[in-house]
């Protein structure tokens, strides 16, 4: 892995494998939390009580 690291850097994509490591870090967090985000909303829609109201 560290191999791969190196090529992105030195193909310029990144200055440093510390970069490369941040960005695929910050990008496996902003996939899961917005993966995980519906399914959190989804569960307190479930949660939400039901009225019912009898018409007039």
């Amino acid at each position: 892995m560290l191999e791969e690291l190196d090529e992105l850097v030195r193909r310029g994509i990144f200055p440093n494998r510390s970069e490369a490591i941040r960005a695929a870090l910050r990008d496996l967090l902003y996939k899961e939390v917005f993966k995980a985000k519906p399914a959190r909303e989804e569960e307190k829609e479930e949660e939400l009580p039901i009225s019912l109201v009898k018409g007039r």
